[in-house]
C-alpha cells in the first residue's frame, strides 16, 4: 500500500463529492445548463482520478512511479480546478480567460499519465 496515493485519492474523492453537491444544489439556479454541464465535467473527471489513486495505492507494483503520481495530482488539480474556476468566474465578477489554457495542459498531464501507467503494466512480470 501508498499511503500517498491512498490520500491523495480519499482526498480527491471526498472533494468530488462535496464540490459535486455544491453543483447540483447550490449552483443550479445560477449557472446556464452548459455551465453546470462543465462544472459535472470537473467533478466526474477528479472522481474517476479519485479512484485511479486508490487503487494505484492498493495494488501491489514492483516500482511506485512517483512521475504518475504527480502528473495524475497536478493533471487532476489543473484539469478540474481550472474547469470550477472557469464555470464559476461570471458569478464571481471574475474575468479568467487567461487561464483558459491551463484545463488541456490538465488534460494533458492526465493523458501522459495514463500512457506511463500502460507501460508499467506493460513490463510486469507474469507470475
Amino acid at each position: 500500500m501508498d499511503r500517498k496515493f491512498l490520500i491523495t485519492g480519499a482526498v480527491f474523492g471526498l472533494l468530488a463529492v462535496i464540490l459535486g453537491a455544491f453543483a447540483a444544489h447550490g449552483l443550479k439556479n445560477s449557472l446556464s445548463p452548459a455551465a453546470l454541464g462543465s462544472f459535472e465535467t470537473g467533478v466526474r473527471f477528479q472522481m474517476y482520478h479519485a479512484f485511479l489513486l486508490l487503487i494505484l495505492g492498493n495494488i501491489r507494483m514492483e516500482k511506485r512511479n512517483k512521475t504518475i503520481y504527480i502528473l495524475i495530482g497536478l493533471g487532476t488539480i489543473l484539469f478540474s480546478g481550472s474547469i470550477y474556476l472557469l464555470t464559476l468566474a461570471p458569478l464571481l465578477g471574475l474575468d479568467l480567460t487567461s487561464i483558459a489554457l491551463v484545463t488541456p495542459l490538465g488534460g494533458t498531464l492526465l493523458i501522459v499519465g495514463w500512457i506511463l501507467l500502460v507501460l508499467n503494466f506493460t513490463k510486469l512480470k507474469m507470475k
